[in-house]
């Protein structure tokens, strides 16, 4: 039984550094990978919004620009757009095409 509880106070501490560490590494890579560090681009995801599993919509602040985007297994496309400092209130849709 003393055998059971050393070997239990010694590896459910390291299990809990192990799940704390992935945690911090898929949030480094994630900011990484994405290209959020800082602000120091153009580009910049300010806020998703999942719809249905495979269907998101998404804004993107693109030089002072906010542009909503509908991002689906089949690919991206632009739903509307609006300056960055007025989003709330206006938002230009882009033409109807005929398909």
């Amino acid at each position: 039984m003393a055998d059971y509880l050393l070997r239990l106070a010694l590896l459910l501490p390291l299990l809990g550094v192990m799940i704390w560490g992935s945690l911090k590494l898929t949030r480094y890579l994630q900011t990484r990978l994405v290209g959020l560090q800082g602000g120091s681009g153009t580009l910049e995801l300010v806020e998703t919004s999942l719809l249905a599993p495979g269907l998101k919509l998404a804004v993107v602040r693109f030089h002072n620009r906010e542009i909503l985007l509908g991002c689906s297994r089949a690919g991206i496309v632009r739903l509307g757009e609006a300056q960055g400092d007025e989003r709330a209130e206006t938002l230009t849709l882009p033409p109807k095409s005929e398909v």
